[in-house]
């Protein structure tokens, strides 16, 4: 018998990242930049981020016991899915968010600007006149983003390298894996698993969201008692 599984595959490198001197001087220098911010201005921020859900394992490997002439058996073989099931990009903002939008493929600089900043996120900032969060993955860093978004007037929260522990949506991301893997049954298929990433990204409280952004002046706080090191967020 094979049990269906799927695997969150979200950034968070940060514990086993080993910071350079660089590298705590300048997440100490934002630190300082953004620990006199009220929660007004923290509200005003829109997170956005992408992370990947799999049905299938890192290594792509199932193992299964089988006897002699059934390596090709239909029992014995699954089929794949490119990408394993693919990304989610989410955006959301204090008392807000959008609907989950999927990822097939790999997201590249223009994907990223023709499919999300363009349609996306810029009718969402101009009609709630908020700031953009986002971190330095190659995709939203790139020039043909950063030059799009000076061109649409979109202000852009600076965020230092390497320093999830840092985003509250991190958080989130760990609150709708939870939720997916709590789900009777689980997500058998890609359609299914779409379904509850969808029905689960909805059912997370707003009260939960909130607090998270409630807590970037704590973050900032303990960044800088760290002396830019690592947080216990």
């Amino acid at each position: 018998m094979i049990i269906a599984q799927f695997y969150h595959t979200a950034r968070r490198p940060h514990r086993a990242l080993n910071l350079t001197a660089v590298r705590h001087r300048n997440q100490l220098e934002w630190a300082n930049a953004h620990i006199r911010w009220n929660l007004a201005l923290w509200r005003g921020v829109l997170f956005m981020d992408e992370s990947r859900f799999s049905l299938y394992k890192a290594d792509g490997r199932q193992r299964v016991w089988r006897r002699v002439g059934e390596r090709f058996a239909d029992v014995n073989v699954v089929d794949r899915v490119a990408q394993g099931g693919g990304g989610i990009m989410v955006l959301w903002c204090y008392g807000q968010r959008t609907q989950v939008h999927f990822i097939d493929g790999i997201l590249n600089a223009q994907r990223y600007c023709v499919e999300f900043l363009r349609p996306i996120v810029v009718p969402f900032i101009h009609n709630r006149h908020l700031m953009l969060q986002h971190d330095n993955a190659w995709p939203h860093v790139a020039r043909i983003c950063t030059q799009f978004l000076k061109a649409e007037n979109i202000p852009v929260l600076a965020w230092p390298a390497y320093s999830p522990d840092m985003s509250p949506i991190e958080h989130v991301w760990d609150a709708l894996d939870r939720r997916i893997r709590q789900r009777v049954p689980v997500p058998a298929n890609i359609q299914q698993l779409r379904t509850a990433i969808e029905e689960e990204w909805t059912n997370i409280p707003q009260a939960t969201i909130d607090n998270l952004i409630n807590s970037m002046r704590r973050r900032c706080v303990a960044l800088r008692e760290a002396n830019g090191g690592h947080t216990r967020y």
